[in-house]
C-alpha cells in the first residue's frame, strides 16, 4: 500500500462558504472524504492536510519527506502565486507532485495566472471542481507506479 498526501492551502477550510461561483458549495471534508474512497478503491492510504499556516505547511512538506510519502497532490491555494517558500519546501520531494486548482485559474484574474509550483509539479490540474482532484490522485498514483517502475 503506497502513502499519498493531499495538501490543501490558504482559506481551504472555508470551501463550501467561500466564493461559490469558482468553487462550488462542496466543502473541504467532502473532497477529503471523496479522496480517501477512492484511494481505497485503488488500494492506497490518502492523507490530508490543510493549514492557514505557511511555515506549517512547509513543515508538514519536509515531514512528507522523511515518511517518504509516494506522492503529494497540492492545491496550495493563493500560495501558488507568489511562495517561493513553499515552492522550495516541494522541491525537497523526489516523489510527483501534482498541482490541482477548483477553478481555472488561466479565466481568472491575472494574478492568478502564474504558479511558483507548476515548474517543478509532475503535471497541473485545474478547473473541475472536485474532479481536478480525483484526477490529480490518479495522476500521482499513475506518475508514482512509473517512476517506481
Amino acid at each position: 500500500m503506497k502513502k499519498f498526501l493531499m495538501l490543501h492551502g490558504v482559506n481551504h477550510d472555508m470551501f463550501g462558504k467561500r466564493e461559490p461561483k469558482y468553487y462550488g458549495t462542496i466543502t473541504l471534508a467532502e473532497i477529503d472524504r471523496k479522496l480517501s474512497d477512492l484511494g481505497k478503491e485503488l488500494g492506497h492510504e490518502i492523507e490530508s492536510f490543510q493549514t492557514n499556516q505557511e511555515g506549517a505547511m512547509c513543515e508538514r512538506i519536509h515531514r512528507a519527506f522523511l515518511e517518504k510519502v509516494d506522492g503529494v497532490i497540492i492545491n496550495a491555494g493563493a500560495w501558488t502565486h507568489y511562495s517561493y517558500g513553499l515552492r522550495d519546501a516541494l522541491a525537497i520531494l523526489t516523489v510527483p507532485i501534482v498541482e490541482v486548482h477548483m477553478s481555472n485559474n488561466h479565466a481568472r484574474d491575472k494574478f492568478r495566472q502564474y504558479s511558483v509550483i507548476s515548474e517543478i509539479a509532475k503535471g497541473y490540474i485545474a478547473g473541475f471542481g472536485i474532479d481536478s482532484y480525483v484526477l490529480g490522485l490518479r495522476a500521482a498514483v499513475s506518475a508514482s507506479a512509473a517512476a517506481q517502475a
